[in-house]
């Protein structure tokens, strides 16, 4: 096709916009309205998953691990060694070396695996290698009991002033997840690795933030599928009613011997204009409902995704479904006609 054909085409198609204006106007404005919708359903979308990351990022799962005071305050294994050792000496067996009867508290370095700081840090590398753990940070006791703390009432706080004097905690790793899908099995590898002695973690939360993650983008998939749907309905009833008004001029143009392409081309691209009016009138109509909404609960939220960082993204999605449902919109109605009655006055 010659380049002095397109031009015609696509003058053609932008002739045919403004011709029907009241009817363009029209589609736009339903276009408009269901773009703004989609805009704020990948909005609402991601700040969502901003909130339920910060909810990811809080719900931490805390490693204890198997250091001195686990094995003076937890370690039953320990309790049933002693034991056991006890009752063979009380036999009367014949022992040729004698096991070192420990410290104070009756503690052997064998009892426990994590001996000082560098073991726990390097238990935390350990558990930081694993493919969903974002982060593994190194608690020491002293740390978990000041932590241990902050959560006594006031009115409790005499009850466990021993604290000040004893520390029971053991060291432990705060670890972060990346992907809270994960979970379980991210917890059972954590746990098969030597120097864990027990895990601490919110399963129900997790499950939960998993559930609504699922829910959230089944739900954005079928806004949006379902509002293309109804703009691809409106550009074609637009390009119907522009079609039936140039009927007996499409015949003529057929009668001449013009091609499919040729008539159809000036639909295609009135459909286009179309959905580029509507995806710039949407972008600027979301911008400013967008900002109203945000300054109102920016206090309530905390944070919220900035527009700056989605106007690009919506834009192109904005124009790549305007020009979709113009495209196709045309082409479906166009084609109808061409094919069931485009020669009903090819005799003239």
């Amino acid at each position: 096709m010659k380049l002095s054909s397109i031009k015609y085409l696509a003058f053609e198609g932008v002739r045919n916009t403004w011709a029907n204006r009241l009817m363009t106007l029209a589609s736009v404005g339903v276009l408009v309205a269901c773009m703004t919708i989609m805009g704020l359903a990948v909005l609402i979308s991601e700040n969502v998953n901003l909130a339920i990351g910060n909810l990811e990022e809080q719900n931490v799962v805390i490693v204890s691990m198997k250091d001195y005071n686990w094995a003076l305050y937890e370690n039953d294994e320990k309790d049933d060694t002693a034991s056991a050792t006890q009752s063979t000496a009380e036999s009367g067996a014949e022992n040729t070396t004698q096991t070192p009867a420990g410290d104070k508290n009756g503690i052997k370095e064998t009892d426990y695996i994590i001996h000082d700081e560098k073991e726990a840090k390097a238990l935390c590398a350990e558990i930081e290698k694993l493919d969903n753990v974002l982060n593994a940070e190194y608690v020491s006791s002293e740390k978990g009991l000041e932590d241990a703390k902050h959560l006594i009432p006031d009115d409790m706080k005499d009850d466990f002033a021993f604290l000040d004097e004893e520390n029971p905690m053991s060291c432990a790793a705060k670890v972060t997840m990346r992907d809270m899908a994960k979970f379980d099995e991210t917890i059972k590898q954590i746990e098969k690795l030597e120097g864990v002695a027990s895990i601490t973690s919110q399963s129900e939360m997790a499950n939960t933030i998993n559930a609504l993650k699922k829910g959230i983008g089944v739900a954005g998939f079928w806004i949006i599928a379902i509002l293309v749907i109804i703009a691809l309905v409106i550009v074609s009833n637009t390009i119907r009613i522009t079609m039936y008004s140039r009927k007996l001029e499409i015949s003529i143009m057929k009668a001449v011997g013009a091609t499919d392409a040729f008539v159809r081309i000036p639909f295609v691209v009135e459909g286009m204009i179309i959905g580029l009016i509507s995806a710039v009138i949407s972008e600027v109509l979301l911008y400013f409902c967008y900002r109203i909404a945000t300054e109102t609960i920016v206090k309530s939220l905390g944070s919220v995704v900035k527009y700056g960082d989605m106007a690009f993204v919506l834009f192109l999605m904005f124009a790549a479904i305007g020009i979709f449902a113009g495209v196709i919109g045309s082409a479906i109605m166009i084609g109808k006609y061409l094919k069931h009655e485009g020669s009903e006055f090819a005799a003239i």
